[in-house]
């Protein structure tokens, strides 16, 4: 059976440069850090004292303030990027194709903020002061129950929790359901909201967080010889995906043609990558079998590159071996976003899809801020310090996180 082809018709995007798909972008192009002293919480005692929060959200402009507090931030950040989305794709779910389209929103850790709060209020008072609202608050699948049933979306509704990998699956997988026919439209992508005491406080207890307090903004720095480690950020990025001629029969404006995912496992270490970047690799070169092109189409990559001292080096040397010569003679443009938006960790695959979206609308390269010395393990172009123009007609994102789960996706620039 011939597999159908997959579009993307809106996008959705919210972090801490920005709350909408325009100021995320315009700010990534001007090397707009999201990086600040961490307002949400009391810092004391707490060794790392900055994240790339959202900033001026107000949920209540997409949420009534009752349904609001039944919800844990993460899903309020997954409504608001879903409306800018559904808004900017001009979709119309009417009761005829209501069956026919989904949802499918992934997030890492879910609702962190109601854990903690609930918890607070059982120790205070009582398992009768827990909410009945604790659980449908934080469980991860909220995000996308709740989507759906604001857009009366009845086809598939699913979430991933694959760690940082978790939107990058999303959208994978809403790939494959329109690609199977098991629906024609699917909200897809990811959201988290972990900047919390224990969220915070325990990547910081793992060491892998940047220790930058006194210069939260050049705290990220993916592949240069100093980066200390990650800073967590929050956000979500939501794309709308359909089948091709769906798409075409509304008259839909396309942005972008998803023609790839790849998955792998490292099978190797809970928190560290393999050897070489292996799964990585496999990865990557799953999501080009897919796609059905040669590594030499792929203009740019959007990297998972967090800032730890071995992760960014091990990706460096997977794309190396994916690209080859293209990889180390600069024709590769390869850049971590992270160094400005924080590291989104459920929600990153989500935003840098989008991002990606836009590279190739665009035809720029957004910068990897913050690098003053390469590592000398990292031999690519990284777009140091400010965008590139160039011509971006096939692009990759990548997504890998704990328990070593990766996953890849391919973008094809859209063309009549």
């Amino acid at each position: 059976m011939e597999q159908r082809r997959v579009v993307v018709t809106g996008l959705g995007l919210i972090c801490g440069v920005g709350n909408t798909v325009s100021e995320v972008w315009q700010g990534l192009l001007a090397g707009k850090s999201g990086m600040a002293e961490i307002k949400a919480f009391d810092l004391t005692g707490h060794p790392v004292r900055f994240a790339a929060e959202v900033k001026n959200f107000d949920p209540l402009q997409f949420i009534d303030k009752k349904e609001a507090r039944k919800m844990g931030r993460f899903i309020h950040l997954a409504i608001a990027a879903a409306d800018e989305a559904m808004k900017h794709s001009g979709l119309q779910v009417t009761p005829e194709i209501a069956d026919r389209f989904g949802v499918h929103i992934g997030s890492g850790i879910g609702g962190f903020d109601v854990i903690e709060r609930e918890h607070s209020a059982m120790l205070a008072g009582g398992p009768r002061k827990i909410s009945p609202f604790f659980i449908p608050g934080s469980i991860v699948n909220l995000a996308a129950g709740h989507v759906s049933i604001r857009y009366n979306a009845k086809g598939p509704n699913e979430a991933t929790a694959t760690a940082c990998t978790s939107s990058a699956h999303s959208i994978g997988d809403a790939f494959r359901i329109i690609q199977r026919g098991d629906a024609d439209a699917m909200i897809a992508g990811g959201t988290e909201a972990a900047i919390t005491p224990m969220g915070v406080g325990g990547f910081a207890a793992m060491k892998a967080l940047s220790t930058r307090n006194e210069d939260p903004e050049h705290a990220c720095r993916p592949f240069d010889k100093d980066r200390d480690g990650f800073v967590v950020g929050e956000g979500a990025g939501i794309l709308i995906m359909e089948e091709l001629e769906f798409a075409r029969a509304r008259g839909a404006h396309i942005l972008a043609e998803v023609i790839g995912y790849g998955m792998s496992a490292d099978a190797f270490h809970m928190t560290g990558m393999a050897p070489e970047g292996e799964g990585c690799f496999r990865a990557m070169s799953a999501a080009l079998k897919v796609a059905g092109i040669s590594p030499d189409k792929i203009d740019y990559v959007n990297a998972h590159a967090t800032s730890t001292p071995l992760g960014d080096a091990l990706e460096s040397q997977a794309i190396e071996n994916v690209f080859g010569d293209r990889a180390t003679n600069g024709t590769l443009l390869v850049s971590s976003t992270k160094s400005m938006t924080g590291h989104l960790l459920g929600g990153a695959g989500g935003l840098e899809a989008g991002i990606t979206i836009m590279a190739m609308l665009e035809q720029t390269a957004p910068p990897t801020m913050n690098i003053v010395e390469l590592d000398p393990q990292c031999r690519l172009n990284y777009v140091p310090n400010k965008p590139q123009a160039a011509k971006i007609d096939y692009a990759l994102s990548n997504s890998f996180g704990f328990g070593g789960t990766n996953g890849s996706l391919v973008f094809k620039r859209w063309t009549e």
